[in-house]
């Protein structure tokens, strides 16, 4: 499936209001200029009014019809981008020239910012070529050594994204190293428990197995070959890592071996977060924008 296509097929039945956090940047402004031709994003742009104009005039970027909010700092541009979001005049928040813990600052503020409930995670939403369909990875960026009650959390947030995206009733994997249940391996035992847990319907909406090795969670072949009983086994659109060691070098080989396109989106919050790294293309920040606007169309 061509880029173009998939796109598409992350089109929202709505355009959705864009808060970008300083967006004094050339691939986050061509990122954002694009979807918006497209008709996927309305965008409000925060930050330094002169650089971004500067910047959009040196890279060919007509803002012109873009709201601009004149920021001193990317921490105010942050705190205002969120402000937007909170307020309702906004329905996505997107990270530009920002340190990442400056923006998930302004997220977490008890009094100002998007809380909820539960724990902010990140997912990676993956189209690799091999596969021919999108799948979900978390939490590659975020939390480090999730233990059970912080992994419940994250498969809500991930089949959330899921549902977003159009993945109905999405099969979550819980990797392991091994299939079987080994006690001295927390890996399995919190993958049998929760499991367990999406049988007796305390996780809803998704199909959840594990302990799986990465090789049954996603290779129909090598589950004819193991012979493995499973709703899962050989068809996860979810794949939930111990750590995040594990995830983010998980994540990268989809990348930069597999060529899988990329888009990194924060859940949790009361809107859905584009977070990308400084290093990933125009591509990867659009197709970020256009599953964070299906997200929040959902």
């Amino acid at each position: 499936m061509d880029f173009e296509s998939i796109i598409e097929g992350m089109r929202p039945r709505e355009k959705s209001v864009l808060a970008v956090a300083a967006a004094e940047d050339d691939v986050v402004l061509g990122a954002v200029c694009q979807a918006a031709d497209m008709g996927i994003v309305t965008p409000i742009l925060c930050g330094n009014k002169d650089s971004i104009k500067a910047i959009a005039g040196e890279g060919g970027f007509d803002i012109s019809g873009f709201e601009i909010v004149h920021c001193e700092d990317p921490i105010s541009a942050a705190k205002t981008a969120v402000q937007l979001v909170k307020e309702k005049k906004a329905d996505i928040l997107m990270k530009g020239l920002v340190q990442t813990a400056d923006l998930l600052r302004a997220v977490l503020n008890k009094e100002n910012g998007l809380r909820t409930d539960s724990v902010l995670s990140h997912t990676a939403i993956l189209h690799a070529p091999s596969l021919g369909r999108p799948i979900i990875l978390t939490d590659a960026a975020i939390i480090p050594y999730p233990d059970l009650p912080t992994k419940i959390n994250m498969i809500k947030n991930a089949v959330k994204a899921a549902l977003g995206i159009g993945i109905e009733n999405p099969k979550v994997a819980i990797l392991a190293a091994v299939e079987v249940v080994n006690p001295a391996m927390p890996a399995t035992l919190d993958a049998a428990a929760l499991a367990l847990m999406n049988r007796r319907g305390q996780l809803k909406d998704c199909i959840v197995d594990g302990p799986l090795a990465f090789d049954l969670a996603l290779s129909e072949e090598a589950v004819r070959h193991k012979k493995v009983v499973s709703e899962v086994a050989g068809k996860a659109d979810i794949l939930l890592l111990h750590n995040i060691e594990a995830a983010n070098s998980t994540l990268k080989a989809f990348t930069v071996v597999a060529g899988a396109l990329f888009g990194g989106i924060v859940m949790g919050a009361a809107a859905p977060i584009v977070l990308t790294s400084r290093s990933d293309s125009e591509q990867s920040k659009l197709y970020s924008i256009a599953c964070a606007a299906s997200i929040a169309n959902q």
